[in-house]
């Protein structure tokens, strides 16, 4: 089925994970798919190598004649090929296309919706039911972070600039409720309402914060994990995915986030992306790295994401940062934001330092800086942790040729 054949798509900033994910499946619908982002990443080659033209830079001149224009929320509203666009739609208008298409699952929530969409597209995977994904990040298991596929779509939402609301879903899951998003919303309440409102205009819902963690143990470790399991598990049900068959794949699931093979001298060291990037999230995943790891120490890569969320949080940050052994901090990742005077990395390397005297901390605004800082500790038994939501995916691939 080619639903969007004739379409012509150009997306501005299509080497983000949600947009690769849009433009993959776009372009296996039948549409023909393009994009600008100002830098390659990981997601710009699995685009090329799908045949997909993708420019470095941005200039109104990339934009092919009579496309329809799909535009990122990181994308400033002056980017050129924004404004010489005839036709332009937000990514959650394609998205809500895409929702309405097919019987769709789709995930919202402060933490966890990643991890749940991905346990979810898994155990559909691993049961036959050829599911469609479109999620935020890597899931090596699924070879990559989307497929068209014939069966169900599920799909992250995002509430950071309200264009959740647009979804209407068969099944709506809310994985939990945080203030996360300080340029957005004025208060938690705030955040409640509009998720409230969403959930009402779904055929069924989940509540994953009502729900006890599973009782069984998975590959990926730590409660805040299983929890995420119970919320996959109870959408699937309502998928009509027995739970008898749901829960025996569920344990083989090996988690969200890319792990780089090293070899030779380095061959003792573990590097894994990870995409949290509020404090609940980051003291999570180090608890969790912290069993895998044994003896061995946790180093971290993180980057701040957002300067409205490093401004009300960093000192947040810091605390959970305190879990790892040394920590590299680089500048803001500001996505759709205007920088802040002020405010920067640093405020959460300063933190840190405070929080844990006598810890490896460095304010590294360059990611290659940071690199070769954690490069330099690194030795045989240590985990290395990426961390962030930004281009600090870029990390992983840079620590394997330091470290090789």
């Amino acid at each position: 089925m080619q639903p969007l054949a004739g379409r012509r798509l150009w997306f501005v900033g299509i080497g983000g994970a949600g947009m690769s994910a849009l433009a993959l499946v776009a372009h296996e619908w039948g549409a023909e798919v393009g994009g600008s982002d100002r830098a390659r990443s990981s997601y710009v080659e699995r685009l090329e190598e799908a045949g997909i033209l993708v420019a470095i830079g941005h200039d109104a001149a990339n934009v092919p004649e009579h496309s329809e224009v799909i535009v990122s929320s990181a994308i400033a509203p002056d980017n050129p090929e924004v404004t010489h666009a005839r036709v332009k739609k937000r990514r959650a208008e394609l998205l809500a296309e895409f929702v309405a298409l097919r019987p769709s699952i789709v995930v919202a929530g402060a933490h966890g919706k990643t991890t749940t969409s991905a346990m979810i597209a898994f155990v559909l995977d691993r049961l036959g039911r050829d599911p469609a994904f479109l999620i935020g990040g890597e899931i090596p298991q699924l070879g990559g972070n989307a497929r068209a596929g014939e069966g169900w779509l599920v799909a992250e939402g995002d509430e950071s600039d309200r264009s959740l609301e647009l979804l209407v879903p068969q099944v709506a899951v809310l994985t939990n409720v945080e203030l996360d998003h300080h340029a957005t919303f004025a208060s938690e309440a705030e955040v409640r309402e509009l998720f409230e409102r969403w959930l009402e205009r779904a055929s069924q819902h989940v509540l994953g914060y009502e729900l006890e963690p599973v009782p069984f143990e998975l590959e990926v470790p730590g409660e805040h994990n299983r929890r995420n399991a119970a919320t996959a598990l109870a959408a699937l049900e309502l998928a009509d995915v027995p739970r008898g068959d749901a829960e025996r794949v569920l344990p083989e699931f090996t988690g969200a986030g890319r792990r780089f093979e090293l070899r030779g001298e380095a061959a003792g060291v573990q590097v894994y992306d990870d995409y949290g990037h509020h404090p609940r999230e980051i003291e999570a995943t180090l608890a969790a790295a912290r069993s895998r790891a044994n003896q061995g120490r946790l180093l971290v890569v993180f980057q701040p994401h957002l300067y409205s969320r490093t401004r009300h949080l960093a000192h947040d940050l810091a605390r959970s940062l305190a879990a790892a052994d040394a920590v590299a901090v680089t500048k803001v990742y500001a996505a759709r934001e205007e920088p802040v005077p002020g405010v920067e990395g640093s405020l959460v390397a300063q933190a840190l330092a405070a929080e844990r005297p006598g810890m490896a901390v460095a304010w590294t605004p360059e990611l290659e800086d940071a690199v070769r800082f954690v490069a330099r500790r690194a030795r045989a038994g240590d985990l290395v942790l990426t961390i962030g939501a930004g281009d600090v995916e870029r990390a992983g691939e840079m620590l394997l040729e330091e470290l090789a």
